[in-house]
């Protein structure tokens, strides 16, 4: 077997398969000492019915998210799949049903991505309330985690979410102190967030889906675009703002990951020194 061969096999059958639980410390500028040490598992881009990556992977999904010690779960777009080569479409009703036992146990709040829209956005909003997820698209929610009072601040996807982040802040005047946190599916969003949103959390770009050492992102749409500034990890902005970009857990068009592993992001909060 050739060497490409083998990368082959193992980028689509091995590499999907292994979900990291990865640890990130994140500073956030005027985070209140209340908020010391709050952690957050973020996950993106499910894509359940991807190659490899059926309902038996979204309950193992499921599962260590319910073991982890994460205060909660935020989950930022792109549960179902609009087409992948081997892949199986799996409803967003399905997909909700399986995340159930998790929203259950944990507080879990979550945006939609923008094969969610293509699939009817509305309906698996209406499915991941009835299984009682928290849907946040361009809605502010006040939130006491431990003794931390922040706002999440959900904002619609940039592509298909209509995202309304003018609205999505005037829901937090009535509590203008308190730090926000701002959840959306496409990164390239946080360029229009204002400098009172310390952190912006987000998917969308599966952390590139294939990266070799040399040469990089072998094709445009694995950066995913050829415009496209935030790909994976932790951004920061003169201004002192910051954004995390989650690798997510499923692909889409090519079902293969080579360099970057599927991935839930455990975010511990710190404070930060706003730098200028």
């Amino acid at each position: 077997m050739t060497l490409a061969a083998a990368a082959m096999v193992y980028g689509a059958v091995v590499e999907p398969r292994q979900l990291h639980m990865v640890p990130h410390s994140v500073g956030v500028n005027e985070l209140p000492a209340a908020c010391e040490g709050v952690r957050i598992d973020l996950v993106s881009d499910i894509h359940t019915g991807s190659l490899n990556n059926g309902v038996d992977n979204l309950d193992r999904l499921v599962g260590d998210l319910k073991r982890s010690d994460a205060d909660v779960v935020l989950l930022a777009g792109d549960y179902v799949i609009l087409s992948v080569l081997g892949g199986t479409y799996v409803s967003g009703a399905t997909v909700a049903h399986h995340l159930q036992p998790l929203a259950r146990q944990k507080p879990t709040y979550a945006v939609l991505g923008n094969h969610d829209w293509w699939k009817n956005g509305q309906q698996i909003a209406q499915d991941f309330r009835k299984a009682g997820i928290h849907m946040t698209d361009n809605r502010a929610v006040r939130m006491k985690v431990r003794q931390c009072e922040f706002w999440l601040v959900g904002i619609g996807d940039k592509d298909e979410g209509h995202p309304d982040i003018a609205f999505a802040l005037e829901q937090t005047r009535s509590a203008p102190n308190l730090p926000k946190i701002a959840l959306t599916h496409n990164p390239e969003l946080f360029e229009q967030i204002p400098e009172e949103v310390g952190l912006t959390l987000a998917g969308h770009t599966h952390g590139g889906q294939i990266h070799v050492p040399i040469g990089g992102y072998p094709a445009f749409w694995f950066k995913p675009k050829a415009e496209s500034t935030f790909v994976d990890g932790l951004y920061r902005e003169p201004d002192g703002r910051a954004l995390f970009v989650t690798r997510g857990v499923g692909t889409s068009i090519v079902s293969l990951r080579f360099g970057v592993p599927p991935e839930v992001s455990q975010l511990t909060l710190r404070r930060a020194t706003q730098a200028r």
